[in-house]
């Protein structure tokens, strides 16, 4: 979610029109509307302002995923190339040790031979290309992790 939104919804859940915050804050409504659309920003002054007239911390006010933005802008601005060159296993091995030890502790031979017959599955039924079954596969993977960790 942009800053912009952020004020957006924040303003929402108070129940101000732009109007409204505009004469408590003695800027224009025009000034409210481009904060919330991300075109100009508020100074810090008037972000505390904010915070205190939508009863949150200024923290809470500006908080709002800047590094998924951030990640995401990186993504976008990584050739193909470049990310050809990555050794992921190991650049995610920071996160998770895990990914650096479990290929000197687990036969990975009857999982590779699953796996690839869940890619030829996914590549004959639904015609993906293999790149494509590789990433939806990811993704079943993704949710089957996420429900795991919201069972009690």
């Amino acid at each position: 979610m942009s800053l912009g939104n952020h004020l957006f919804q924040a303003r929402k859940k108070r129940g101000f029109s732009q109007e409204e915050v505009a004469e408590k804050l003695g800027v224009s409504r025009q000034t409210i509307s481009k904060w919330e659309t991300d075109e100009t920003l508020p100074d810090i002054r008037q972000s505390k302002r904010l915070a205190v007239l939508y009863g949150v911390s200024l923290d809470e006010l500006v908080t709002f995923d800047m590094d998924v933005k951030e990640i995401q802008d990186a993504i976008d601005r990584t050739s193909q190339e470049v990310t050809d060159k990555v050794d992921w296993t190991k650049a995610w091995s920071k996160k998770y040790p895990i990914l650096a030890q479990y290929q000197s502790q687990v036969d990975t031979a009857p999982y590779e031979e699953e796996l690839e017959r869940l890619l030829k599955d996914l590549e004959k039924r639904y015609g993906y290309e293999e790149l494509d079954a590789f990433l939806v596969l990811k993704d079943i993977l993704a949710v089957v992790w996420k429900r795991r960790e919201t069972k009690p």
